[in-house]
């Protein structure tokens, strides 16, 4: 579940797990970017972790 919200006057992504995420993951334009920027290096580290577990 994604939301858009503002923080301080900006624009920020709110992912939820569900509509009672006690605890959502935010971030606004600057992390959204650096998110963008290395998506296959997350994407890789998603893959390998999840082998481990």
């Amino acid at each position: 579940m994604v939301e858009r919200s503002e923080f301080k006057g900006k624009p920020v992504l709110v992912i939820k797990r569900d509509e009672n995420d006690q605890y959502p993951f935010s971030f606004g334009l600057s992390k959204a970017k650096l998110i963008l920027e290395n998506i296959e290096e997350i994407k890789t580290f998603v893959s390998e972790s999840e082998g481990k577990q």
